[in-house]
């Protein structure tokens, strides 16, 4: 029997980020997820409406009065700004709650998406009030949630009853590899000037964000994807091209690979090398040869940024890399890629293992030879990490609380992109998260 069509909001709210720890851009990107959730509900036959707050630039009381506006059977709201920054994403839930608060139960029935209810869902829902929240990756289970017509069935979901949480199945990592191309308003792409990642000087054309691979084939010990974003999966080549070949006719200059790692595929970057476009991505350095580097660059590469995270065989290690090369070895590739790509950057992180003058020496030589080398950035210990489990066992109602409390009090500097020091968790949520 087919499922009875419904009315179904996507929204991505008016994100802020006044006194928060976000590690992020804060410049609008696109909400793939909800990209995704779309494109299959409407292959079901759903009726959607998909908002997206910076883009379109409208306020949470805006998003909500349009919603409203909708009836839609279901509301589905995102608790960070796209899947590029799921893994470090702010931790308070401010916007989405005030997004729901302005809602005011004129959206149906509600389900928040996101890293918050996939590894902490108790809190989730009690912060932000919603019926239900998707623990994993969310767009399968969105779509399974509107052809259900009822949701206690429904796996890697959890709710409340009566204040305990009911969890069902386990967090979902999607099929993905079958995704199909992602097609996006002309005014979402024209509203999208931002190219992400990217410092060199000559910019033309709008940008966007597109995804090759989900997860990582490592588990490095700081890296939040347990719960969401974790097992390596390839798209399909031809539904990556097609979908750059939909922004290109859109005006898209610039795309950025939110992959977790953007891992050596030949067939793409030599159907990239045919295509006239420039693109960024996250990687290894480690996992690539000279002639890949070369192929990269000619494929349009513009900007790199490179995980290198200590300068010792013991910090890394410890942050279990399993990096097979020697810190020398690793600023050779940087270097070498710098020969093809006009931007690259090698990412370090606090650790003790690495003496400051060591730190400092090898910044130094890679800054001469082009590469950015930041200032090693002191590690927030994420729920979804195993440096959390390691810290505090399994993540519990207290998680974020207790990561950012922690977070506060052993740093005294922070990183390069916070302008001022980050307030309590507590403080950020309190005005629209009193549930909890």
């Amino acid at each position: 029997m087919t499922a009875a069509r419904k009315k179904i909001a996507l929204v991505n709210p008016a994100w802020s980020y006044e006194g928060s720890i976000y590690f992020g851009c804060r410049h609008a990107h696109l909400p793939l997820e909800l990209g995704y959730s779309k494109a299959l509900l409407e292959r079901s036959g759903h009726q959607v409406l998909m908002l997206d707050g910076q883009l379109q630039g409208l306020s949470n009381q805006d998003l909500a009065d349009r919603v409203s506006a909708f009836s839609p059977d279901i509301t589905v709201v995102t608790t960070a700004p796209t899947y590029l920054f799921w893994r470090c994403a702010q931790p308070e839930l401010r916007v989405p709650g005030d997004f729901l608060a302005r809602l005011a139960g004129r959206g149906g029935r509600t389900v928040a998406v996101g890293p918050h209810g996939s590894t902490t869902p108790a809190p989730t829902l009690r912060k932000l009030g919603v019926d239900i929240v998707v623990r994993g990756e969310c767009e399968e289970i969105v779509a399974a949630l509107a052809d259900a017509e009822s949701w206690a069935g429904v796996s890697s979901t959890a709710y409340l009853d009566n204040d305990r949480l009911v969890s069902v199945g386990p967090v979902h990592a999607s099929i993905f590899v079958d995704h199909p191309p992602l097609h996006w308003p002309a005014e979402w792409i024209a509203g999208h000037p931002h190219h992400h990642h990217r410092f060199d000087a000559v910019q033309t054309g709008f940008g966007a964000e597109v995804e090759a691979s989900r997860g990582c084939p490592y588990n490095c010990t700081f890296c939040a994807k347990i719960d969401f974003r974790d097992k390596y999966r390839r798209r399909d080549v031809d539904a990556v091209l097609a979908e750059i070949d939909g922004l290109i006719a859109q005006g898209a200059g610039y795309v950025y690979f939110v992959d977790e790692i953007f891992l050596p595929q030949k067939p793409l970057l030599e159907g990239l090398v045919e295509r006239t476009i420039q693109f960024g991505i996250q990687t290894r350095i480690d996992l690539w040869k000279p002639d890949l580097l070369e192929l990269l660059g000619r494929a349009g590469c513009v900007s790199i940024e490179a995980g290198v995270e200590s300068l010792t065989v013991e910090g890394r290690e410890l942050l279990a890399k399993r990096c097979r090369l020697t810190t020398e070895e690793l600023a050779d590739l940087l270097i070498e890629a710098r020969r093809h790509v006009p931007f690259v950057q090698a990412n370090l992180i606090g650790m003790e293992e690495d003496e400051a003058d060591m730190v400092k020496a090898w910044r130094e030589r890679l800054i001469a030879a082009g590469v950015w080398a930041n200032e090693p950035v002191p590690l927030y210990p994420y729920p979804a990490s195993p440096t959390y489990r390691q810290l505090w066992g399994e993540p519990d109602d207290e998680a974020w609380e207790r990561a950012h409390e922690h977070y506060l009090k052993a740093f005294t500097a922070f990183s390069d992109i916070q302008d001022e020091r980050p307030l309590p968790l507590r403080e950020l949520e309190g005005a629209c998260c009193s549930g909890h």
